[in-house]
This record gives C-alpha cells, sequence and structure tokens, in this order.
C-alpha cells in the first residue's frame, strides 16, 4: 500500500486549524532510537495537548494517506518510534502529561499518555499508594508507550506487566475517531477487549491518549538481599522456598551472572560490588512485606534455609535504603555496562521457567559452535525473561562481527522457539523483530492479527512496518 509523505502541502493544510506551536520540523531527538539502529528521514512532527487535537491529526492522515508513527518517551528498543523508508507525521504525546485524577480508596489513578513513568509513581505515592511498574528508563519513558508495548521491568513477577496494570482507555483509533474507554472498573464482561487489544499493538492499531492504572497498598517493610547461588538450576529452587515464606510478596526475583558484574567493572568502577570475589551466579531478591513482617528476619530465615539446602553460598541483606539503593544499583547498570561494551547481538526472551537452566546450558553450547564469544545472561528469572546478550572476545570490538550479528541472533531465537518461548519478552516487536515474528510466528495467529490490523486500519497508516510487515515484503 502506497502511503503519501508528511510534507510542506500536507503541513499546510493543517496550518490554521491548529494552534501554532503544534506543528514543527522534528529534531533529531525523534528521528532516531536509543540502539542506532534505525533512523528516521524528516516528515512532520506533532505535539497536540488534547485527545481532541490527536483525533483531527489523525483524521486527516487517514483522509491523506499520510502515514503516522505515535511517539512517547523514545526509549523503545526494537525501532517501534523511528520509521526509516519514509517522511510520517511523528505524534509525540509529551505535552498530553498531566495525572487527570488519583481515586485513592478504588486504588486507580488516571494519567494522560505523555506522563513520564516515574511521575505517575510519584502522583501515586502522593496518596500513599504504589504503582509498581519499574523500568531502568522510568525517568523519561511515557505510560503511553509502557502500554503500548506492554512494558515489563523488575516487578512483573507480582504484579504483571504494564496489561495487567490497565483497567481501561482513551484512544484515537486509525480513522480519528476517539474510543472513550476511560473505565475504572474492575469488573466490566460488556463485549470484545478492545482494551487489550491496543495495549501491546505498539500504535499500529491507534494512538493511546489516557490510562486508567491500577494502584496498591505501599508494603509496609521491603527487604532486599543479594545471594550467591550455585547454578541457575539453585536459583529457581531458591525461588521456591521463598514462596513458600511469603507467598506472592516476592517482588522482585533477579538472575545475575558473572560476566555482567565484570563489564560493570570495567566500564562503571564507581557502582560498588558486595562481594570481593564475583560469584558465577547470584541473584537479587526484593520482598514487600505486610504490617508486623520483619523483612531482615525473613531473608536471614530464608538464607539459612536455603545455605543448609546447598542452594546458596553466601549473601549480603540490605540493613538500610541506602545499602538497598546500592543493590539495585548493581542490577540497574548491568544494562549501562552492556551497552558500554557492546553487545554482538542482544535479546529479550522468554523461556518456560523450570526450562531456564537447560536452555542456559545448550545456549553457551550453541554459541560457542559458532566462534569464541562472551555471554551476559541475565534478567527477571522469576518471570521467566533473560536478557541473553552475546559479546565479542575481550579486546575485540562488534563491528568486527557485524557479519556474525544474524547468524547469532537466528541461533539463540531457534533455540527459543525449541524451547517453546518467545523471542519478545517484554520489549515488543517493533521494526527490529518484524521478520522474527513471520519465521516464529504461528501463521493462525498472524493471519488473525492482519485482519485486525486491516479493519481498523484500512489504509495501513499507523506505525506501519511495525509489528505486522508490509504486503508484499
Amino acid at each position: 500500500m502506497i502511503l503519501n509523505p508528511a510534507d510542506e502541502g500536507f503541513a499546510a493544510r493543517l496550518r490554521g486549524q491548529l494552534p501554532e506551536d503544534i506543528l514543527s520540523p522534528p529534531t533529531a531527538g525523534y528521528l532516531e532510537e536509543p540502539r542506532g539502529v534505525y533512523f528516521g528521514q524528516g516528515g512532520l512532527l506533532a505535539r497536540p495537548r488534547t485527545t481532541q487535537q490527536v483525533a483531527f491529526l489523525i483524521r486527516a492522515a487517514h483522509a491523506a494517506r499520510v502515514a503516522v508513527v505515535p511517539f512517547g518517551g523514545g526509549t523503545g528498543l526494537v525501532g517501534g518510534q523511528v520509521m526509516p523508508n519514509a517522511a510520517p507525521l511523528i505524534v509525540s504525546l509529551e505535552r498530553m502529561n498531566k495525572i487527570r485524577s488519583v481515586h485513592p480508596s478504588e486504588n486507580v489513578l488516571i494519567a494522560e499518555a505523555g506522563a513520564v513513568l516515574a511521575e505517575v509513581q510519584q502522583a501515586a505515592l502522593d496518596q500513599d499508594r504504589l504503582f509498581p511498574l519499574s523500568l531502568a528508563a522510568e525517568g523519561s519513558c511515557r505510560i503511553g508507550g509502557n502500554l503500548a508495548t506492554n512494558a515489563g521491568g523488575v516487578n512483573v513477577l507480582r504484579y504483571g506487566n504494564a496489561r495487567d496494570l490497565c483497567l481501561g482507555l482513551e484512544a484515537v483509533l486509525p480513522d480519528g475517531r476517539i474510543w472513550h474507554g476511560l473505565t475504572r472498573l474492575r469488573k466490566d464482561n460488556t463485549g470484545y477487549d478492545l482494551r487489550n487489544l491496543l495495549v501491546g499493538s505498539e500504535g499500529t492499531l491507534g494512538i493511546i491518549t489516557a490510562a486508567a492504572l491500577k494502584l496498591y497498598p505501599v508494603p509496609a517493610e521491603r527487604g532486599t538481599a543479594i545471594l550467591t547461588v550455585t547454578s541457575p538450576a539453585a536459583a529457581l529452587q531458591l525461588l521456591s522456598m521463598a514462596r513458600g515464606r511469603v507467598g506472592e510478596a516476592v517482588s522482585a526475583f533477579e538472575l545475575i551472572h558473572a560476566q555482567g558484574l565484570a563489564f560493570l567493572q570495567e566500564t562503571v568502577p564507581e557502582v560498588r560490588h558486595p562481594f570481593d570475589t564475583a560469584p558465577e551466579w547470584s541473584v537479587l531478591i526484593e520482598l514487600g512485606l505486610t504490617e508486623g513482617q520483619h523483612a531482615a528476619t525473613v531473608l536471614e530465615e530464608l538464607f539459612s534455609q536455603a545455605f543448609e539446602a546447598g542452594v546458596v553460598q553466601d549473601g549480603v541483606i540490605a540493613q538500610s535504603e541506602a545499602q538497598r539503593r546500592d543493590l539495585w544499583n548493581i542490577r540497574e547498570h548491568i544494562p549501562v555496562a552492556n551497552k558500554r561494551v557492546g553487545s554482538v547481538s542482544s535479546h529479550d526472551i522468554s523461556i518456560p521457567i523450570s526450562a531456564i537452566p537447560d536452555f542456559i546450558d545448550r545456549g553457551r553450547t550453541r554459541i560457542a559452535e559458532l566462534g569464541t564469544f562472551r555471554i551476559n545472561c541475565f534478567g527477571h528469572l522469576g518471570d521467566g525473561n533473560l536478557h541473553y546478550n552475546v559479546f565479542p572476545p575481550k579486546g575485540h570490538y562488534r563491528a568486527e562481527y557485524a557479519e556474525q550479528k544474524p547468524v547469532v541472533q537466528q541461533a539463540i531465537h531457534d533455540l527459543v522457539h525449541e524451547f517453546d518461548g518467545s523471542i519478545s519478552a517484554e520489549h515488543g516487536i517493533g521494526r527490529l523483530k518484524a521478520e522474527d515474528l513471520v519465521r516464529y510466528g504461528d501463521p493462525v495467529r498472524l493471519a488473525a492479527m492482519q485482519s485486525i490490523k486491516t479493519v481498523l486500519d484500512p489504509h495501513g497508516i499507523m506505525n506501519p512496518g511495525a509489528v505486522l510487515k508490509p504486503a508484499g515484503t
């Protein structure tokens, strides 16, 4: 399907019907993404302030057959926010950033799509409530983008993905109609679930303009520890022990490998490490407990139980908020160190939890068959989401391995497929994995997705090339 550029002629038809400062040429920040894989070609930037202005823009693009790329915080890692082969209308939600209302007695907050995640978290805390979605980019990512990509993060184990934290949406559909689905209801059994259709659609079925979000009580006590484990299998045993003691109070359970700690020491030396010698495997665990439970005591008892069972070897339990932050700094800076080292290929994957130890062993073997590489396997073990990143040997650089990148990526994704896993756990498909979705996706599901796209977006204007490959490519 041939689309038209958002050129000066298109812009001229919009001017006079919008405030003067809504439209402008896009600057560099709107034409690139964090990994530097995709770059845009210009087009037209719109920064509306209201849902009605968004609807006007989409109606105009629909009529003119102009491609639309929704833009949130620009932090996505799969190229969904940048269109490299056309000059689209970029619709940034950054000015639609209000917290519209908070309903503490209902545990609900309503925010516009451009609200920064950290500001949503703070608005909840101001009412003694918790909005538990937590990501490394929470100081710059926006809630609309979080929902559009069904973002994950460190608290999925207890609270779920972004999808699980959303009650209702306000959205503009591809023909410019506004869907007023901003319900605060916990139960609404009145037909197809459009909310969950739009959440995770990555801007291909419409633009989210506001959301009703679930809040939770703030835990009375938090306990955080890093415990060294003998293996990934032992880490899973530790998770089972922790849940046996405190049930769903396990908020985070992060697997860390020695390679990640080595990268930290090499590239981010200011991060403090709790052990003199880096363990091969360790787990960062956080508990969120109710009144009357003592986090330090629970973690000490857990450590004793696991030590006697030969599951853990050593550990550090945070004794203050400063120590807690030091422990989390380790986990949160691993992606920073990875970026500075430079991977040959990075993978955001999901594996059935009990199969993770076997996957890690087989992945190591499969990568060794391709050459000499370093592997940093880390991530959200409690929900099965691994960040499995492959790096050049020490003293070499990823540019030397550009031809091997697709080979490495396919080897890992093939293995994920063999384990009945997912090639995208929390980052989405975007443009980066659109071909992989065809390669590994169920054909019936893909056909159904294409049918939905065709019905809702018959002209194919909404983020073309993201998620679903355009017909004929």
